[in-house]
């Protein structure tokens, strides 16, 4: 199978260099000097979306939105005017599964399919080829790219049908996101009346409130780190999605409306570009006092 990757940014770069390990990788980014990087470390560069899906029956995405996997598909030389008849795009991107599922159905007149395949783990998980991968496809396309994936995670997870997987990634950030929020807040709490960060991030991986965010983030921020690799705009881009999904299906979410106007206040005080860990300076500000130096 002749694989192209599309989208080379902290994860998707990540995910390609787990691919790099077994296969001859066809590499793209809207940066000239990101492919450069690849192909020095063995990819084959290409220089536009026409001469990846000329060359490829297999192309995998990891982009920001689902915005911009259409503009990559159908766009002006996009993917979808040169792929061969039978082959198959797989989109890693945190996405919206209704435009999932919509770019699907557009797809398959032209007989090129479309699955999605989101991740869970951080960049540290895709480099230590633990993330977990969410398969929404028919299990005939699952068949067929089960041994790709497994190249970079065996933590693979069939989902259901197109759009399922996208689903399973809003449902797994909202919570995510929600519990990032409130550990923040608590702990900019405890620390105002006589905690120090150094005791939460000692204690809490170790009781009923470990998570992601006090095994891997609070350690950072102990060590004086505000880098955890992920956009705050991104994440508020998630929980809306999901919100947005349950507003359309009559599946009430007043917790996770609450979280995403959270996020929607860091975005506008710290700006959608802001790692996702300014949160904490937000929670700060609301508790009149310092968490992390």
């Amino acid at each position: 199978m002749d694989l192209g990757y599309v989208g080379l940014g902290k994860m998707g770069g990540a995910l390609a260099r787990r691919l790099m390990r077994e296969h001859t990788l066809r590499a793209y980014d809207l940066r000239p000097a990101v492919v450069q990087e690849f192909a020095a470390a063995g990819a084959l560069p290409v220089q536009n979306l026409r001469a990846m899906a000329s060359a490829c029956d297999l192309v995998m995405t990891c982009l920001p939105t689902s915005s911009q996997v259409r503009d990559v598909i159908f766009g002006d030389d996009g993917l979808a005017q040169h792929l061969k008849p039978g082959s198959l795009i797989a989109d890693m991107t945190t996405g919206d599964p209704n435009a999932t599922r919509e770019m699907a159905a557009q797809l398959k007149p032209r007989g090129i399919s479309l699955i999605d395949a989101p991740v869970s783990g951080g960049p540290h998980g895709a480099e230590a080829g633990t993330i977990a991968i969410m398969v929404g496809a028919p299990a005939e396309l699952l068949e067929r790219v089960l041994p790709v994936l497994k190249t970079i995670s065996p933590n693979i997870f069939h989902t259901g049908d197109v759009g399922t997987g996208h689903l399973m990634k809003l449902v797994n950030n909202v919570i995510a996101a929600s519990v990032r929020a409130v550990t923040f807040e608590a702990i900019a709490m405890g620390i105002k009346n006589g905690l120090t960060l150094e005791t939460c991030a000692a204690v809490l991986p170790k009781g009923s409130a470990r998570s992601y965010t006090t095994e891997i983030t609070l350690p950072k921020l102990r060590d004086g780190s505000l880098i955890g690799n992920f956009l705050l705009g991104l994440m508020h881009k998630d929980v809306r999605l999901a919100t947005e999904m349950g507003i359309a299906s009559g599946a009430p979410m007043p917790i996770a409306g609450l979280v995403r106007e959270l996020y929607q206040e860091a975005v506008n005080e710290h700006g959608y570009d802001a790692d996702i860990n300014m949160l904490i300076r937000s929670c700060e500000r609301a508790a009149q006092t310092k968490i992390v130096p």
